[in-house]
């Protein structure tokens, strides 16, 4: 008899296919809708009526799960408590490790399920020795391994990714062939819990966040200009500076201590070595140094690199083969050797 298989469902085509294609496949399936309390106010459907349509789409049951406050502690709260550090989140990653494959899946075993799919593009797979791993998904536009590289292995165990195999307009075509109807048509953004504003509206209105102007400084110490807080700001952004110059400036650096923003140009941006701390690896520590390829961001292409270890297995120091723009400290550094994903940590320095 095959395994009970809950899908974690958002309501959109991803989340929709997986489910039915788990069905499809003999399955039994059961849905999990979670409430955030970060829900765009434009769908105006009830929390009822969502869990309704989605159980007469698949003809399954569909539990919902209120996590207002897991979600807030853990992913908001990180969010705000990142930019006021000087530095820039990455919620994606937070949330799959703590709230998806964390307090979902802990739901999902408790409903009798053995693992939880989700509409995300990766893949994983058993080798013979019954250790799982995690891959790049087959599409390389929609491949999402990235925001799951900080997932245990314990995690990946009990993950299903149905869609791993696919390319995103393989999906939509299958949608339209299973009669199957999203609550919600547009893609999903990398900030789900902000809707019609910007990051600076946003911040500016949680509690106990307070916008602090400050100087704007080339890499002279030279002041260029004023900024109206810093957490307007990542590093590579070019946008807002307003600051006249030969040619355009660029965020270098986010001085936190001192409230400067540092700006440069374009050239000064590239890096080759920066250091990634509270590495996860999904398997074992590799032997140092390792040859891996890197990505630095989602979008980013991942570049051949040294990593060389630092003070400990869960922090090394990447030695670039090509110089890289905008490593940026907050965010997500992902090792990879092929389409496996080894593991992956938060960038905290850059040279």
């Amino acid at each position: 008899m095959k395994p009970l298989i809950a899908v974690a469902l958002s309501g959109g085509v991803d989340s929709l296919v997986a489910a039915k294609l788990l069905i499809l496949q003999g399955y039994p399936v059961i849905g999990i809708h979670f409430f955030t309390g970060y829900e765009s106010a434009d769908a105006g459907i009830s929390r009822k009526q969502v869990i309704a349509r989605l159980s007469s789409q698949l003809e399954i049951d569909v539990y919902p799960i209120d996590i207002t406050q897991v979600f807030k502690e853990t992913v908001v709260d990180y969010f705000v408590r990142t930019y006021q550090s000087g530095c820039t989140p990455n919620p994606c990653m937070v949330c799959n490790m703590s709230i998806k494959f964390g307090t979902i899946l802990e739901f999902a075993l408790q409903k009798g399920a053995s693992f939880l799919a989700t509409g995300h593009y990766a893949r994983t797979f058993s080798d013979p020795d019954g250790n799982i791993h995690l891959l790049k998904g087959m599409d390389p536009v929609k491949d999402q391994s990235y925001f799951l590289s900080r997932m245990t292995h314990r995690q990946i165990s009990h993950a299903c990714f149905p869609l791993g195999a696919m390319v995103k307009s393989e999906v939509v075509r299958l949608a339209g062939q299973l009669g199957l109807v999203p609550l919600n048509h547009s893609e999903s953004q990398d900030i789900c819990f902000i809707h019609g504003q910007t990051y600076g509206q946003f911040l500016a209105g949680q509690e106990g966040f307070a916008a602090v102007p400050g100087p704007i400084v080339d890499t002279t110490g030279k002041l260029v200009g004023k900024h109206q807080g810093l957490h307007l700001f990542t590093v590579g952004q070019r946008q807002g500076i307003n600051c006249p110059a030969a040619e355009p400036y660029y965020v270098l650096r986010i001085d936190r201590d001192a409230n400067q923003l540092v700006v440069g140009f374009k050239s000064q941006l590239l890096t080759l070595s920066f250091r990634v701390e509270h590495i996860n690896w999904i398997s074992n520590a590799p032997n140092f140094p390792t040859r891996v390829q890197t990505r630095v961001r989602y979008r980013s292409q991942a570049v051949s690199s040294t990593l060389v270890p630092a003070d400990a297995l869960s922090s090394v120091i990447v030695e670039l083969d090509t110089p890289c723009p905008a490593v940026t400290p907050g965010q997500g550094a992902v090792f990879y050797r092929e389409d496996e994903v080894l593991g992956g940590g938060w960038i905290s320095i850059r040279d």
